[in-house]
């Protein structure tokens, strides 16, 4: 199996009763700032806040009555979790997340506000422990990122970026496991062969730009990132070689810089994003990544599920 631009086509059409088709908006005043035309894709006004909820919507209307009256069962650092919480609970069906110690407390709530069992794991022994609850209890696995129908569902973010901004020159778009990056590009390169897309990790974290320099699966040693919904240390393997295929380039973009996204976004956009979601943002403004000021930019804004704590360790950054 693979993904085509028709998977990801049928599931726009599968997902768009339970989905908000999000806007995309030029912030002309990031212009000047960011030294080209500035454009933002605002999955933070998606259903549960954050671009998640489309990857497990094309997933569980896949699945068949008796995977779902099973249960489901996932790993994540929120926002996936959050999704699947979200979609289990309007379905009337089980989920149990097992969750990284890395997931803020405000996440957690999410999760549990709408009745997702919690597991505490840790960011190395996740996957190992939702495979172990998929035998034990004979759950329904919904995985994070490395899953074609995850992807696929992902992907319908590029199919409207496209129609709602079709000369876009470049895409950035926050990457993690691979499942948004993957689903983007597949979306955007079978589509338009000229839109450049970008995928963008943390510096202490570069596990794409490791492997793609290595020309295979790379696992990157734990570090630790500020950037808690991209705390993923080796690529899915069945993102990886979609990311090979289209994704243009990977750029790694250090914690210091994503504050300094983060803030930019709040203070001069107005816009409530998460650390995650700013990387692309804050890798320009402190010059880890270039553009060009005739480049029609869009920054995919994957997700606004924060607390007040997580906006006090930018108050002293400059920007």
């Amino acid at each position: 199996m693979t993904l085509t631009l028709s998977d990801i086509q049928a599931a726009h059409d599968r997902i768009k009763h339970y989905i908000i088709e999000t806007p995309v908006l030029r912030l002309y005043n990031l212009e000047e700032i960011l030294g080209c035309e500035v454009y933002v894709k605002l999955e933070n006004m998606q259903h549960t806040k954050a671009f998640k909820l489309r990857g497990v919507m094309n997933t569980l209307l896949q699945l068949t009555d008796e995977e779902l009256n099973r249960g489901v069962v996932t790993s994540s650092s929120g926002n996936h979790g959050h999704a699947v919480a979200y979609a289990a609970n309007m379905l009337g069906i089980k989920a149990t997340v097992a969750v990284p110690n890395t997931a803020p407390p405000f996440k957690l709530q999410k999760i549990k506000d709408y009745g997702a069992e919690i597991i505490p794991t840790t960011v190395e022994e996740r996957f190992k422990l939702q495979d172990s609850l998929v035998k034990e209890h004979g759950y329904t696995l919904i995985p994070p990122f490395n899953d074609y129908r995850i992807m696929a569902g992902q992907g319908t973010v590029g199919l409207e970026i496209l129609n709602q901004l079709p000369d876009v020159d470049r895409i950035f778009v926050p990457a993690s496991g691979g499942g948004l990056v993957a689903g983007i590009a597949a979306a955007v390169k079978e589509s338009s062969k000229n839109v450049i897309v970008h995928g963008v990790e943390p510096g202490n974290l570069p596990k794409f730009a490791t492997s793609l320099k290595n020309n295979k699966i790379t696992q990157v040693e734990n570090k630790g990132t500020i950037a808690d919904g991209l705390v993923s240390i080796v690529p899915g393997e069945k993102n990886f070689p979609l990311v090979q295929k289209y994704v243009d380039s990977f750029y790694t973009v250090s914690d210091e810089a994503m504050k300094k996204g983060q803030k930019l976004l709040l203070m001069e956009a107005k816009i409530l994003a998460e650390i995650s979601s700013s990387i692309a943002v804050g890798g320009i403004l402190n010059g880890e990544i270039d553009v060009n000021p005739e480049d029609k930019v869009c920054f995919v804004i994957t997700g606004g599920n924060l607390g007040f704590d997580q906006l006090e360790y930018i108050k002293d950054t400059e920007i």
